[in-house]
Parts: C-alpha cells; sequence; structure tokens
C-alpha cells in the first residue's frame, strides 16, 4: 500500500455559504460572513453579534425525523460529508470496512444541551428527550455519518477546542499511512452559537465588542483588533490512500505530505511564549514532509483576531521559518468566516486545497492599521492571484493543543499527485 495521502473531496458550511463553491467565491471576494446575531434574543448579551449560518435547510440531507432527533451540528457536518462524497465519487458502502470516519466537534451539542436544560428547570427532568444524550455528545456527528453512508473502518471523535478538525484530518492522514484504513471522512462541526456559547466566551473576554460593525469586528493582525468572532459551522474532506484513488479514478485535489501534533504545556488558554509550541508543530510538519522551509509558499494561519494569539503566531512563523517568513504569504480566512472554533481547523485546510488548486491566495480583510509585531505578508484586504505548490494550515486550542497540516498541489489530471 501507498504511504501518500491525497484529498478527493470536500464539504463545507459556513457563514460564507453553505457549499465549497459558495463559501471560496464569497472568500475570493473578500466578503465577511458576520452579522447581528438572529437566532436569540441578544438583548441582554454583552456580544450581539457572529457568524450564523444563513438559509440551511437541514432537510436537503437528512428526512424530518432524523432533523429532529439530531443537533445542529450534526446537521452540518452530514451535509459537509455529503458534498465532500459527491465529490470524491467514493461508494463508502461497497468499501465499507475500508473507510473510516474522524469527525470531531470542540463542544458538541450545545443547542439541544441549552433547550434540554430551560426543559428540566422549566417542566421537569421526566420531559427530558430520550434522544438527549446523543444529541449532544461529541463523538456523534462521527457514529451518525458511520451509520448513515455505511462507513466500517476506524471511526471517532477528535476533541481539541479550536484545533478540533485539524487534528482530524491529520491523524486520519496517519490511519491510511499505517494501513489501517483506505479512507477517511474526517473533519469537524461545530454550533455553538447560543445565548450560554456567547456569553461564555464574551466573558472570558475572548470576543470582540465591535457591536456596531460586525463585519469589521474579525480583524486579525490589525492594530486594532479586540477579540474573535463566535462562528458556526463545518468542513469535511476524504482523504485516501493514493494506489486506492488513482486504482478508482477519482479526481485528486492535492496531497497530505505532513501533520503534527504538539502541546505547549503552558496556559489554559494563552499560547506558549514566542509560540513555542506551534514552532515545534511546523518543523516536526515540515520535516515529516520532506521539505525546507524554503518550499513553502502560503500558511493559512490560525489568526483569531486576539492580541495574544496573532502576535504569538507571528513570532512562532518568524522562528520556524527564519528569513523565509518574510517571503511567505499569510492569511486568515477569519477574517471573513470567523471562529468556527472545532470546525476551523477542516474549513481552513480547505481554503489551503484550493488556494492550490486555483492559484487564489485568500485575503486577510480588515486589516487597515497594521500592527508593528505583525509585520509579515498577510494578503491585506484583497485577494492574490499567485500559484503556489505548497500550502500550510496552522490551528491552536484552549489547552495548549497545536496542529499543523501541509499540502502539495496536485498534479494535473485525474489519479495523479
Amino acid at each position: 500500500m501507498s504511504s501518500r495521502v491525497v484529498v478527493t473531496g470536500m464539504g463545507m458550511v459556513t457563514p460564507l455559504g453553505n457549499d465549497v463553491p459558495t463559501t471560496w467565491a464569497a472568500a475570493c471576494r473578500g466578503e465577511s460572513g458576520i452579522a447581528p446575531l438572529t437566532d436569540f434574543d441578544t438583548s441582554q448579551q454583552e456580544v450581539k453579534f457572529g457568524g450564523e449560518i444563513k438559509g440551511f435547510d437541514a432537510t436537503q440531507y437528512l428526512d424530518r425525523k432524523e432533523v429532529r432527533r439530531n443537533d445542529r451540528f450534526v446537521h452540518f457536518a452530514v451535509a459537509a460529508t455529503r458534498q465532500a462524497l459527491d465529490q470524491s465519487g467514493l461508494d463508502v458502502a461497497a468499501n465499507g470496512p475500508d473507510v473510516g470516519v474522524l469527525i470531531g466537534s470542540g463542544i458538541g451539542g450545545l443547542h439541544t444541551t441549552h433547550e434540554q436544560f430551560k426543559i428540566l428547570y422549566d417542566r421537569g427532568p421526566d420531559r427530558i428527550s430520550p434522544f438527549f444524550i446523543t444529541m449532544m455528545i461529541s463523538d456523534i456527528a462521527a457514529g451518525f455519518i458511520s451509520i448513515t453512508f455505511g462507513a466500517r473502518g476506524p471511526n471517532f471523535a477528535v476533541v481539541s477546542a479550536c484545533a478540533t478538525s485539524a487534528h482530524a484530518i491529520g491523524e486520519a492522514a496517519e490511519m491510511i499511512r499505517r494501513g489501517d484504513a483506505k479512507a477517511m471522512i474526517a473533519g469537524g462541526s461545530e454550533c455553538a452559537l447560543t445565548p450560554i456559547g456567547v456569553a461564555s466566551f464574551a466573558n472570558m473576554h475572548a470576543l470582540s465588542r465591535r457591536n456596531d460593525d460586525p463585519q469589521g469586528a474579525s480583524r486579525p493582525f490589525d492594530a486594532t483588533r479586540d477579540g474573535f468572532v463566535m462562528s458556526d459551522g463545518a468542513g469535511v474532506v476524504v482523504l485516501e490512500d493514493l494506489e486506492f484513488a488513482r486504482a478508482r479514478g477519482a479526481p485528486i485535489l492535492a496531497e497530505v505530505i505532513g501533520y503534527a501534533a504538539t502541546a505547549d504545556g503552558f496556559h489554559i488558554t494563552e499560547p506558549a511564549p514566542g509560540g513555542e509550541g506551534l514552532v515545534r508543530a511546523m518543523q516536526r510538519a515540515m520535516q515529516k514532509a520532506g521539505i525546507r522551509p524554503e518550499e513553502v509558499d502560503y500558511i493559512n494561519a490560525h489568526g483569531t483576531s486576539t492580541p495574544f494569539n496573532d502576535r504569538t503566531e507571528t513570532t512562532s512563523i518568524k522562528t520556524a521559518f527564519g528569513d523565509h517568513a518574510y517571503k511567505l504569504a499569510v492569511s486568515s480566512t477569519k477574517s471573513m468566516t470567523g471562529h468556527t472554533l472545532g470546525a476551523a481547523g477542516a474549513i481552513e485546510a480547505i481554503f489551503s486545497v484550493l488556494a492550490l488548486r486555483d492559484g487564489i491566495l485568500p485575503p486577510t480583510i480588515n486589516l487597515h492599521h497594521p500592527d508593528p509585531d505583525c509585520d509579515l505578508d498577510y494578503v491585506p484586504n484583497e485577494a492574490r492571484h499567485k500559484a503556489i505548490n505548497v500550502a500550510m494550515s496552522n490551528s491552536m486550542g484552549f489547552g495548549g493543543h497545536n496542529a499543523c497540516l501541509i499540502f502539495r498541489k496536485a498534479e494535473e489530471g485525474k489519479g495523479n499527485a
């Protein structure tokens, strides 16, 4: 079996659009998906905006009974999975034992948890849904997708806060490399824009307070940034062993050439000084990929728009890449999507693959007052047309988790990489 792993399908649900083409087109135009919140009353909330999913119809992907019995984060995950499988052309059921699912969520069914606790206090314990637990637990997206599509290989969930789906993709690639599966459905989904979700992050002083300018609130690397913007979303990729993909004539979108996971071992929410943990993740991912720092053309940064993260990530890139850091293009697509928490790593991995495929670097919008401590090329405000061969995607999560993925551009034509 080949040790090479390729991407053959991608699916997304984001504040910019409910599929990959719509989301990518909006990102290339430098649009923002952030707006005032409409799903619940924000009159008592300090933060009143976020990246909601707009116009999403779960019944396009699930029957009405399944919609009722699953949390919205599962709805998004199923939609992204169906899109990715449609693009890949993979017949999951026909290859069931050789296809696995590794889909995570940073928080799980927070919508359901909010609703059921209200029922508990208002109407009593006997009115709690018998489906509450299976709607709430973080692994249920992976389990439900396995059941729905017939994937009977490795199946579980990764939970590492905002690094969740990057770890899911990386670990899924490793499963294929070691021969545990021929194909993996991997990624993450999140639907945490609830009263308690928004209030808790706001009370941590992690969120932007720009209620008067929602679309300008997510401003990574800008000197006036004041916190991240919370969003919902999902991202899923189909990964396959290269030989398996070639044999069935699959469309090969990119190759996964590097992955590393590290821990800061420093603080529950703040990154380690100098981004030491992320430095090691980037260096190890490049080492495993067998590439030199000078071969990386583009980094999709974690870039949350918080004072600590953006400064620290910039420092870590300088440390890992040396002089080449100033020749790299680096952008944060969270400036447009907001921060989708456990789904962010997969969404940004897909953006990285699209940048390779199309030769377009998505911008960091709202970057009008450059922070002197953030002095790299962040592709400010407008997308850039540039052919690239290697792209890196960084993710970090509360708890000191770091993940780094590296992708190489696919060769022309089907079945090549």
